[in-house]
């Protein structure tokens, strides 16, 4: 119970982190906008942003369904992960730390025709923000490619868990989306204060994790691989 309850603080903080990242953020201040236009109608704002929410979390778990699922299904897969996971976990997480701290760069970043979705989005009412989610889930970036690939998937295999934690995670990552949407929906006159408080937030909880990885998978890889400690 204690190990799965870490797992799913750990999904949760991954789907946060990956929220306030750069390029993900720069699609949840998108959503921020769309559900602005609502402002004098503040059940519709909290309902659009509700969606938004629950739109991540479907994505994020159909895809990570589709992907364990497939793994574990795989008898070969399954016990070749079982009995090399804290191996393989080893050098993955000195890569994701490595990403999150900027050392290793690759360009993904998604093309998204933002005039073309908007029309689409404005076309669907309030369910909008629920397609919003899920188109913004599956545009992935390098760091939240690297958080949901090479940590969640990996945590969710290894817990055996294809629907919780990466809803968890999916929840996390539209936190701060419900968040704006609150305060938006109450009128609050700080949005702008908060948004830079994230970024900095971000800034440092990508450091700590990155670091945090590293040392992490540094160890694993003395325990596992080369059997030192």
């Amino acid at each position: 119970m204690l190990a799965l309850l870490i797992a799913a603080a750990t999904a949760l903080w991954l789907g946060i982190l990956t929220s306030i990242s750069p390029c993900p953020l720069a699609t949840n201040i998108l959503t921020i906008s769309y559900i602005d236009r609502k402002i004098g109608k503040p059940r519709t704002v909290f309902l659009t942003g509700l969606l938004y929410t629950l739109g991540r979390m479907l994505a994020y778990t159909v895809l990570a369904i589709l992907i364990v699922s497939s793994i574990l299904a795989q008898e070969k897969a399954a016990f070749f992960l079982q009995r090399y996971m804290y191996k393989l976990l080893g050098p993955v997480l000195i890569i994701v730390g490595m990403i999150l701290l900027e050392l290793i760069n690759f360009n993904i970043a998604p093309s998204v025709n933002a005039q073309k979705m908007e029309k689409i989005v404005e076309s669907c009412g309030i369910w909008g923000g629920g397609l919003l989610g899920i188109i913004f889930a599956l545009t992935f970036c390098p760091s939240s490619a690297a958080l949901f690939f090479l940590s969640l998937i990996p945590l969710s295999i290894k817990n055996n868990s294809a629907v919780l934690l990466p809803a968890i995670f999916g929840a996390g990552t539209a936190l701060p989306v419900l968040f704006f949407a609150v305060l938006i929906a109450v009128g609050a006159k700080w949005i702008s204060t908060a948004f830079n408080k994230l970024t900095q937030i971000e800034l440092w909880g990508r450091r700590i994790t990155g670091v945090l990885f590293i040392l992490i998978g540094i160890y694993f890889c003395l325990v596992y691989i080369f059997r030192i400690l």
